[in-house]
């Protein structure tokens, strides 16, 4: 069984900063893709960005240049430096995690932006 604690979510203004992390628990192969997905209301979900154990990154073209993922593969945590946000970003933030053939979704950390 995986287990995905969300961190870090909250309130900002635009133009402002946080940072989203994600520990995973359980039994995890050494190859594996981890990331975040949002969802905005009444909104589909999308792909933010992702980190493949290998290094490997891919980020939506509508955060390039403003988010980064990174990952500490010691404490199997990944990270979303999300800066410049825009209300636009504003969302539930879901870490995603799949590892033998098998995804697992976070419970979710509500990013909202907002004057």
């Amino acid at each position: 069984q995986v287990q995905l604690v969300e961190s870090g979510g909250g309130l900002v203004q635009p133009g402002g900063s946080l940072r989203l992390s994600c520990a995973a628990s359980g039994s995890i192969n050494n190859l594996y893709v981890m990331g975040w997905y949002r969802q905005a209301l009444a909104k589909q979900r999308e792909m933010v960005a992702t980190i493949t154990s290998g290094g490997d990154t891919k980020m939506a073209d509508s955060v390039k240049g403003r988010f980064t993922i990174s990952r500490d593969s010691a404490k199997n945590t990944v990270y979303l430096q999300m800066n410049s946000l825009k209300p636009e970003d504003a969302a539930v933030y879901l870490c995603y995690l799949l590892t033998r053939g098998v995804g697992y979704w976070g419970q979710g950390t509500q990013v909202t932006v907002s004057p």
